[in-house]
């Protein structure tokens, strides 16, 4: 369980760490909780993995500082840090049992039997897998392989388990089933986990806090939910799942509220807490966001609505895309409606429907400027 008050497992200021052919991280500045599941979520050459390389010591910042536990390990060999390091590619040795996969690091810190042997053991019983103990890697599939590895870090005892994409290069079955075993595993043991990812999935359904990290800097911090419901920058709201993007012109703002008029017909009211910057002046031009989701579809076309032709509708399952054409602009949007037949307007190509926007959902962002919102002193 999460620690907020404790002193961070993590604490990394303002670091820096850049390379010749670019990429690397500008600036970083994050607390990780004790006994939290934190992850480090962006695209690829983003900054996530160099960050995780600068905490474990196998890169050296050129800037700031990094504590573990309220000491400064900036400096510090990756040897001497109490953390533990899971990769994507397993490196389990393949001359060697999984007890002496296992064991190796333990080993190679001395650390005398049976004391050795207990944690082995240990290990391998926290991810279900002391059963295979005399087992050669080979002979596993790639799950277990990759509980093998997890045990190996954990067995050295590490205060912080650092893990680089380690579910990338499984199947998707496999790597659902794996996520739920890591949630669980995680809450068993309590340690701080520090999880690598560029699956927005992955992310919001693993941690108890996400940083989002974009050209080398943190987007924006906190919990899955706020990530992905209240993203702070233009970037975040589409990097973190599937947005229509309207035109639009600040025509009043009083106290918490802005009203809207869009381009393609009605004006809506959002709060401080979904305008970004929180006080947009009334004749800015915005950029307002909806999520397909938020986006309601009816018979009416009157008076708040959207009036638009639906292209198509297909059903995927879980729910109904449509596809839908606005009458103002000719833009294109995206509705998800219920699978369940709920909606009660008839899904033909070429209706004539209303397309109301969920307000309490809708976000609006300062479109003449770079609407990247500073880095916090500290993110987290």
């Amino acid at each position: 369980m999460a620690q907020p008050d404790a002193v961070p497992a993590v604490r990394l200021t303002e670091v820096r760490r850049e390379f010749d052919g670019g990429g690397g991280v500008h600036g970083v500045s994050l607390d990780i909780r004790q006994g939290e599941f934190f992850s480090l979520l962006g695209p690829s050459g983003c900054g996530k993995t160099t960050t995780l390389r600068v905490i474990a010591g196998f890169e050296r910042p050129d800037a700031g500082t990094v504590q573990i536990l309220g000491r400064d390990v900036t400096r510090l060999d990756p040897r001497h840090r109490p953390t533990a390091m899971v990769f994507q590619r397993l490196a389990l040795f393949p001359h060697m049992t999984v007890r002496q996969n296992v064991g190796f690091g333990l080993k190679a810190k001395r650390v005398a039997e049976p004391e050795r042997s207990r944690r082995v053991r240990q290990a391998l019983e926290r991810v279900e897998m002391a059963q295979f103990a005399g087992r050669m890697p080979a002979t596993l599939s790639g799950g277990q392989q990759q509980r093998v590895a997890v045990a190996r870090a954990l067995a050295i005892e590490p205060a912080v388990l650092l893990l680089d994409e380690p579910l990338a290069a499984l199947d998707r079955k496999l790597r659902h089933q794996l996520q739920d075993e890591l949630t669980s595993l995680q809450e068993r043991v309590g340690t701080t986990f520090v999880f690598v990812t560029h699956d927005q999935e992955e992310a919001l359904k693993l941690s108890d806090r996400i940083a989002l990290v974009h050209d080398g800097l943190v987007e924006q911090a906190g919990p899955p939910s706020e990530i992905f419901q209240n993203p702070a920058t233009r970037w975040a709201a589409s990097f973190m799942g599937s947005a229509n993007w309207l035109a639009g012109q600040v025509v009043a703002a009083a106290g918490e509220r802005t009203a809207v008029a869009l381009a393609a017909g009605p004006t809506i009211e959002v709060t401080g807490a979904h305008s970004h910057p929180p006080r947009l002046p009334a004749g800015a031009q915005v950029d307002v966001m909806v999520r397909p989701e938020h986006l309601l579809l009816t018979a009416d076309t009157g008076t708040g609505r959207l009036p638009g032709t639906l292209v198509e509708a297909r059903f995927m399952g879980s729910h109904i895309a449509a596809r839908l054409t606005l009458e103002a602009t000719g833009q294109q949007v995206h509705v998800n409606l219920p699978a369940n037949g709920a909606t009660t307007v008839e899904l033909t190509p070429g209706r004539q429907v209303g397309i109301q926007p969920d307000q309490p959902h809708v976000h609006v962002y300062a479109s003449t400027a770079d609407d990247r919102q500073p880095t916090p002193d500290r993110a987290g």
